[in-house]
């Protein structure tokens, strides 16, 4: 029987990437909860896996070589996963940097600009015009080039793959960056399919009553944007 794979976690977007994938490839796995309001990110223990303070993180028993390994980074994680399992990854070069391509499209873009877009709306302590529309409407450049791609094929890369899984974490918050997924019927159509998939709302279920509502806990949004412990 395989040892479990250990995922440090939390309800999140980044987190839900690795719950997705684990639910989709059929790996066993415990979770390990990392309460990121308040601060179990930077505990010792933590970042001897996670440097960046930053979760996902999996520690795999049976690494290379059966030897145990330990990777932080969603995208380095998702990578690894599917290469372990030999699924999610393209069968051939040219498919595989299809996938590739696309999951870092999503590692340098959509979570990092969706990423802002839902701090300067919804969290930061001062309204600034500014910031608010250059993260709003990059994400909406972003979705625009997402909604083409899928104008036709079903998935990002082709066949359903870990860019999917990557993507939709994120985008399926486009309500809370101010989007209007209407102008978006190759996503939306997207969106549904993605959310049709066992693993999917599994993944996504995942630690689900533990999620905080940051708006309303001004404790954990000094942990979380002062980057320091309670």
């Amino acid at each position: 029987m395989q040892a479990p794979i250990a995922l440090h976690y939390w309800p999140t977007p980044n987190g839900w990437k690795i719950s997705i994938a684990l639910e989709e490839m059929g790996l066993p796995y415990e979770t390990h909860f990392v309460n990121i309001g308040a601060g179990e990110q930077f505990e010792p223990e933590f970042l001897r896996i996670a440097p960046n303070n930053r979760m996902p993180a999996i520690v795999d028993p049976e690494g290379p070589d059966g030897a145990p390994i330990s990777i932080f980074e969603s995208g380095a994680i998702l990578q690894y996963l599917a290469r372990k399992t030999g699924t999610f990854c393209g069968a051939t070069e040219r498919e595989r940097i299809e996938v590739d391509q696309w999951l870092m499209w999503q590692m340098g873009g959509v979570g990092p600009m969706a990423g802002q877009a839902h701090h300067f709306l919804t969290y930061a302590p001062e309204k600034i015009p500014y910031a608010m529309d250059r993260y709003r409407n990059e994400v909406n450049r972003l979705y625009g080039v997402l909604d083409r791609r899928l104008a036709d094929r079903d998935f990002v890369a082709g066949a359903y793959s870990i860019a999917d899984m990557a993507i939709w974490p994120w985008a399926q918050g486009w309500e809370r960056q101010e989007q209007d997924i209407a102008a978006f019927p190759n996503m939306k159509a997207w969106l549904d399919r993605m959310w049709a998939r066992p693993a999917v709302q599994k993944g996504k279920a995942l630690g689900a009553e533990r999620r905080m509502n940051l708006a309303d806990d001004k404790a954990a949004q000094s942990v979380l944007f002062g980057q320091k412990a309670r």
